[in-house]
């Protein structure tokens, strides 16, 4: 088991570029299922996630290897097994995604209910809502949803509440439906206009009636497609606040849609970060102290739950109090007594975590639990005197490509090690 040695201390300066969206990679690896032809998609991250969407297409029969160093290939075709087993699916929740093409595609899956990060709750009865919806029988047994329907139906299917990987599974589901289906309350991430982009050029009739309103035309069958995968949104703002973890920070991101990570941005304009943006980089800079904030996060595009580990790092170092309310999932702030491990002066009362800063961080060994709490201790780590190890570093590495090497070109002081 391999773990981070950070030496904290040292302003990050430079120039990096973001890897491709991990989130939206698989997505489009789950609907790969759907089509006809070979889906190919380059600029993908090499993390673990993806190697598992990997080994789950594999299982199911479908052709799926990398292609190149960034480039995934998806073989056309229908599957030859319906089954995602326990032992892939519980390790990462997206992996539930196959459910919706495995449904339309073959009239049958069965999916082990999916596991994750253990960030709290994250249910799938929004995903079995849908899927019944549009024709589909759905039993629950040992552990696995068994869905059926010899062919889908279009129907209407209004979520209770936002749903990334729900809106993702159901839309993929009804593009092969027979009729019209709506969705409505529809989660509008980055990830789900870029699912839907990938969709309409493999053939797939989409309208959106609104940003949260769906309106699906089934089709009887997809084609394959090229697509790049875009920047991902959530590595980017966690190397951006590394321009404002300490003084004399100056960090530049490439390769992404600004506009995707306005809300960070604008928080930490908010804070008194300076801030540039273009068309497809962003940079943050910090030039002495800087205030503390309220963040609430909120579906997009609101601040991101995705984020709000990373936003806490960096408030440790901001003068006064901050509040960070989380409002998506009710386990999210397991990250908060590694740092305070590390100096931090952190208190939560109920859903808010009240931040008094700045605090001193000092280096101590402390433990990720999951992927972004894993990200909030490194830089955490680099903000701190001393030497801060990192263990646990297979969560970020579900998430995040060669960090290490990412930070360690804008001249952080990290390394990767066996524990």
């Amino acid at each position: 088991m391999d773990q981070f040695r950070i030496e904290g201390g040292v302003p990050l300066r430079g120039e990096v570029a973001a890897s491709g969206s991990k989130n939206s990679t698989l997505a489009l690896m789950a609907a790969a299922l759907l089509g006809d032809g070979a889906v190919t998609l380059s600029n993908a991250p090499h993390v673990r996630d993806l190697d598992t969407m990997l080994q789950i297409l594999n299982g199911l029969g479908v052709r799926a290897g990398w292609e190149s160093s960034d480039t995934l290939r998806i073989e056309g075709g229908e599957p030859t097994q319906i089954e995602a087993p326990y032992d892939l699916v519980r390790t990462m929740r997206a992996s539930f995604m196959v459910l919706g093409p495995l449904l339309a595609r073959c009239g049958h899956a069965r999916v082990s209910l999916p596991g994750g990060c253990a960030i709290g709750a994250r249910p799938v009865d929004q995903h079995l809502k849908g899927m019944a919806a549009l024709g589909a029988k759905i039993e629950l047994e040992a552990g696995y949803v068994e869905a059926r329907a010899d062919r889908l139906r279009g129907g209407r299917v209004t979520f209770d509440m936002r749903t990334v990987n729900g809106t993702q599974n159901v839309l993929m589901a009804a593009c092969l439906a027979d009729g019209v289906s709506e969705i409505e309350n529809a989660a509008c991430e980055p990830e789900v206009l870029e699912l839907i982009e990938v969709l309409r050029a493999m053939g797939a009739r989409i309208d959106q009636a609104s940003s949260e309103h769906l309106i699906v035309q089934g089709v009887p069958s997809l084609a394959g497609v090229r697509h790049k995968i875009a920047g991902d949104r959530i590595e980017a703002g966690t190397l951006l606040v590394c321009g404002g973890i300490l003084p004399g920070s100056d960090v530049k991101v490439t390769g992404i849609a600004p506009e995707h990570n306005n809300v960070v941005l604008e928080k930490l304009r908010e804070a008194g970060l300076s801030v540039e943006v273009g068309s497809d980089w962003a940079r943050v800079r910090r030039h002495g102290n800087f205030r503390g904030l309220r963040v609430k996060t909120a579906p997009f595009p609101g601040f991101p739950t995705d984020m709000q580990a990373q936003i806490m790092a960096l408030l440790t170092q901001a003068d006064g109090v901050s509040a960070i309310s989380e409002n998506i999932f009710e386990n999210r702030f397991m990250h908060v007594p590694e740092l305070v491990r590390l100096g931090a002066d952190i208190e939560i009362e109920g859903k808010t975590a009240v931040v008094n800063g700045p605090s001193r961080l000092s280096g101590a060994p402390v433990m990720a639990t999951d992927l972004r709490a894993s990200a909030s201790l490194v830089l955490a780590g680099l903000a701190a005197s001393g030497e801060t190890r990192v263990r646990r570093v297979y969560h970020i590495d579900r998430g995040y490509e060669r960090i290490e090497e990412k930070l360690a070109r804008l001249g952080g002081r990290i390394r990767r090690e066996a524990e």
